[in-house]
C-alpha cells in the first residue's frame, strides 16, 4: 500500500515531535518543518495529502500559508488541518475554513481526537487519490461517460446535430430524448449564447480537443433558463458532451458575491465609525494635553500644578481607553503589526514603574520591581506593545489590589546562544478572581464580575488586549488567582540579545527656531489652531491659519509657503482631496511643497491614505513638539541631523 505523506508545519520543535509520536503509523510518510517557506517546498516536491499546520508562527502564520498553499494549483487539494492555541471562537474557525481548511484540533491536544481526525483524513486522502486516478482514466479516455445523473449526447461534427442523448435530459431540460435527436444542439442556447457556443465547438472540431469545460444558459421546454457546465471531448467526428445543471451552484455563488459585498460595506462602515471616533475623540484630547503643555510654561503655584498634573493624567487615561478600543479592532481585523528594535529593557520596564508608581502610592499600596541582574541589557523588543503588556497588567493589578503589595518580577528562565527566554511576572494581593470567573476575564468588554466595573471602573479591555498581544508577539500568557488572596499572572516569550545601538545626541527640550519659514496650518478645531501657532510662533514661525481644504488651495493660489500643515478631516474639503488637488492642479514649486497630515486619525488605513493622497509624512494626535520639530526640519531640509 502507497503510503499517505503529511505534512507537519510548527514553529516550534518539540510540538513537532509530540505530534508525529501522537499520529506515527506505517502507513504514512511524515515531512516536517519549523518554516513555513520550507513547507511550501516540500508541499510543491512531495505529493503532501494531510497538512498539519500551527497557527501561530512568525513571518508568515498558518493562515497565510493555507492561502498560499491553496492559490497553487499543485497543491490545493491538500486537506489543511490547524493546530492552534488560540480561543475556539467562530471568527476564528471562520477565518481558518475560509483559508481553505477542513478541520481543527485544539492545544492541547486530545490523543483519541487527534488520532481518530488523522484517520478519517487519512482515509479521505486515499479516497482522494482513488478518484483523480479514476478522474485521469476518464480523461484518457474521454468517450467514456460515467454520470448518469448528467444530460449525456453523442453530436455530429459536420451538422452539431445531436446524435443520441440520455433519459436525463427531460428531467433537466424538460424535452423528451426523441423531440432532440435530430435537432441543433446550439438552439438548446439561449439567444445571445449561441453564436458563441457554436465557435466553442468549432475550436473542439477545429483543434481536436480530448477534453474542454465551458459554460451557458440554456432554454428548457418551459421557457425557463439554466446555467449548464458541459465537458465536452471530440473522437472520431463526433463530439461527446455531459451536460450538468449548475443552476444551484450559480445561484449559490451570487449569493456569496452578495454577501461579501455586504461584509466589505459592513466592514467599510465599521472603519468609518472608528475613523470617526478615533478624529472625534483624540481631537479634544489633543487639545487638553496641548493646553496642559502651554500652561506649564507659565507661572503655576502648588495647587494649581498638582491640578494640572491630574487633569494631564485624566487626559492620558482617556486617551489610553481611546487607543485600547482601536488596538482591539485591529487585532481583529488582522491589521497590527509586531514591530521589534533594539531597546534597553530596563529603561522600559523602570518607565513603566514611574508612571504607575504614584498610583500605588495614593492606594497605600507598595510597588515593588524585582528584575534579574543576568537579563542581557539591549534585546530585540517591539517597545510599544511589552509597554502597553505591563501597563496592562499593573494596572490592573494596582487597580483590584487595595493593601498589601504590587509585585513586577522579571527572570531568565531559558538561554540559547543569542536568544533569552524571559518571564513577567505580576503578582498582587488583591481580590483575586473566583475559579467560574476565570473563562471569561480574558474576552473583550467583560469583567469578573458583573459589579466590577461599578465598584473600580474600566472597560474590561486591558486583559483582552494583553491576551492577544502575547499571542501576536508569539508568547504565552498564564495565570492564577485566589479569591480573596490575590492573583499571578506571567507572561513568557524568547527575545533575541542585540548590541548597544549607537544612539546620536539630541535634547528634544532645546528645539532651535525656524527663521524665516513660512507655514500653512489647515485645522478646523480653534483649540489646535491656538496651540499649533502658538507652538510655531515660539519656534520663529511665520504662521498663517485656515479652517477647511478650500480655503487652503484659495491661499496657495495667491501666497508662497514653505510647509502646509493639515488636518485631514476638515469641512467642505478634507485634506485628501486637498493634497490630491495641490499634487495636480499646481505648477512647481507649489505642486511638491511639503505637507505633513496633522490628524488624529489612528488607524493604519487613514495613514496609508494620507500618504497616498500626496502627503509627505503624518503625525497623529496627541504628539509632542519634538516630534513635529524632527518632521518638519527633515522636510524642510534644513542640514540637521535628526
Amino acid at each position: 500500500m502507497t503510503p499517505v505523506n503529511i505534512l507537519i508545519v510548527d514553529d516550534r520543535e518539540e510540538n513537532i515531535i509530540a505530534l508525529e509520536a501522537l499520529i506515527k503509523r506505517d502507513d504514512i510518510k511524515i515531512f516536517s518543518t519549523t518554516s513555513p517557506n520550507d513547507a511550501l517546498k516540500i508541499a510543491w516536491e512531495n505529493s503532501i495529502a494531510i497538512a498539519l499546520v500551527d497557527v501561530q508562527m512568525p513571518e508568515i502564520d498558518g493562515f497565510e500559508l493555507v492561502d498560499m498553499l491553496k492559490s497553487n494549483p499543485r497543491t490545493k487539494d491538500i486537506f489543511v488541518i490547524f493546530v492552534t492555541a488560540i480561543s475556539k471562537e467562530s471568527k476564528y474557525a471562520i477565518r481558518g475554513y475560509g483559508s481553505g481548511a477542513v478541520d481543527y484540533l485544539y492545544k492541547p491536544l486530545d490523543p483519541f481526537i487527534t488520532a481518530a481526525k488523522v484517520d478519517s483524513f487519512i482515509q479521505l486522502a486515499r479516497y482522494q487519490a482513488e478518484i483523480i486516478r479514476k478522474n485521469e482514466e476518464l480523461e484518457n479516455y474521454s468517450i467514456v461517460v460515467n454520470n448518469c445523473a448528467d444530460v449525456i449526447c453523442a453530436v455530429d461534427a459536420q451538422t452539431l446535430r445531436v446524435k443520441t442523448i440520455n433519459p436525463t435530459v427531460e428531467k433537466i431540460l424538460g424535452y423528451k430524448p426523441d423531440e432532440v435527436v435530430g435537432k441543433n444542439i446550439v438552439d438548446f442556447a439561449i439567444e445571445k449564447d449561441q453564436i458563441e457556443l457554436k465557435n466553442k465547438l468549432g475550436e473542439i472540431i477545429k483543434d481536436n480537443v480530448g477534453f474542454s469545460v465551458f459554460e451557458f444558459q440554456f432554454q428548457t421546454f418551459d421557457k425557463s433558463i439554466i446555467w449548464v457546465e458541459c465537458r465536452a471531448s471530440y473522437h472520431n467526428k463526433t463530439i461527446f458532451i455531459n451536460i450538468s445543471n449548475i443552476s444551484p451552484q450559480k445561484s449559490y455563488l451570487q449569493q456569496l458575491v452578495k454577501s461579501k459585498e455586504i461584509a466589505e460595506h459592513d466592514k467599510k462602515v465599521k472603519e468609518t465609525f472608528l475613523a470617526n471616533m478615533s478624529h472625534e475623540l483624540r481631537t479634544p484630547v489633543n487639545g487638553v494635553l496641548g493646553l496642559t503643555q502651554l500652561l506649564r510654561k507659565t507661572t503655576l503655584t502648588d495647587q494649581q500644578t498638582g491640578i494640572l498634573e491630574l487633569l494631564e493624567s485624566s487626559s492620558q487615561s482617556l486617551l489610553g481607553i481611546i487607543n485600547d478600543v482601536l488596538d482591539i479592532s485591529k487585532i481583529e481585523a488582522g491589521k497590527f503589526n509586531i514591530v521589534r528594535s533594539v531597546s534597553n529593557l530596563n529603561e522600559i520596564v523602570n518607565s513603566v514603574y514611574k508612571l504607575l508608581k504614584f498610583k500605588a502610592d495614593e492606594k497605600l499600596v507598595d510597588l515593588l520591581l524585582e528584575v534579574d541582574p543576568e537579563i542581557p541589557e539591549y534585546l530585540l523588543i517591539d517597545y510599544l506593545r511589552l509597554n502597553q503588556i505591563l501597563m496592562n497588567l499593573l494596572s490592573n493589578a494596582i487597580k483590584f489590589t487595595d493593601r498589601g503589595y504590587v509585585k513586577l518580577k522579571i527572570t531568565i528562565i531559558d538561554k540559547q546562544q543569542d536568544k533569552v527566554q524571559l518571564r513577567f511576572s505580576v503578582e498582587d494581593t488583591g481580590i483575586g478572581i473566583a475559579a467560574n470567573s476565570l473563562s471569561k476575564i480574558f474576552d473583550s468588554f467583560e469583567q469578573a464580575e458583573d459589579d466590577t466595573s461599578n465598584k473600580y471602573g474600566g472597560t474590561g479591555l486591558g486583559l483582552t488586549i494583553v491576551k492577544k498581544l502575547a499571542e501576536l508577539k508569539g508568547g504565552e500568557l498564564t495565570f492564577s488567582s485566589q479569591v480573596g488572596k490575590g492573583s499571578v499572572f506571567n507572561f513568557t516569550n524568547w527575545y533575541t540579545i542585540a548590541s548597544k545601538p549607537k544612539v546620536k545626541d539630541a535634547d528634544v527640550d532645546k528645539l532651535m527656531p525656524f527663521n524665516q519659514v513660512n507655514v500653512l496650518v489647515a485645522e478646523d478645531n480653534m483649540v489646535n489652531q491656538f496651540i499649533l501657532s502658538k507652538m510655531l510662533k515660539d519656534w520663529k514661525v511665520n504662521v498663517e491659519l485656515v479652517d477647511n481644504g478650500r480655503k487652503v488651495i484659495e491661499k496657495l493660489h495667491h501666497d508662497d509657503f514653505d510647509m502646509i500643515l493639515m488636518d485631514t478631516h476638515m469641512p467642505e474639503m478634507n485634506g485628501y482631496q486637498t493634497a490630491k488637488t495641490i499634487r495636480i492642479d499646481f505648477d512647481e514649486p507649489k505642486r511638491s511643497i511639503p505637507i505633513i497630515s496633522l490628524s488624529a486619525a489612528a488607524l493604519d488605513h487613514e495613514k496609508n491614505e494620507a500618504i497616498a493622497a500626496g502627503m509627505n509624512d503624518v503625525l497623529s494626535k496627541p504628539f509632542q513638539p519634538y516630534e513635529l520639530h524632527e518632521k518638519m526640519q527633515k522636510l524642510l531640509n534644513l542640514g540637521v541631523e535628526l
